[in-house]
């Protein structure tokens, strides 16, 4: 991680980034996404094709998934709040989602 992605986004950055992660909301101080897919298999999927990507940039997330539905939370830890790496993350996961 570039020292530019890794520090902590102040409120303004944060504003300014949330028009570029459609779907995305704040929620507790994470960027936060529900998604229902019409399956399992096709939720399960995704986790799947995610898990290859997020290994790619070693940014994990806090993610649940129930039947058809996976909830994702996205957060920085080591900065304490939101960082480049979550609206990279998001984006990368909205990519991932089939378009139907």
């Amino acid at each position: 991680m570039s020292e530019s992605e890794y520090k902590k986004l102040t409120d303004e950055e944060v504003k300014a980034q949330m028009g570029e992660v459609d779907g995305w909301t704040i929620k507790e101080g994470k960027l936060h996404k529900t998604i229902e897919f019409t399956t399992f298999n096709e939720a399960f999927g995704f986790m799947t094709r995610a898990a290859m990507e997020i290994e790619k940039i070693n940014h994990h997330p806090e993610w649940s998934n129930v039947y058809n539905r996976v909830v994702i939370n996205l957060v920085t830890h080591d900065v304490g709040g939101l960082s480049n790496y979550d609206f990279k993350l998001a984006k990368i996961l909205n990519g991932l989602v089939p378009k139907n």
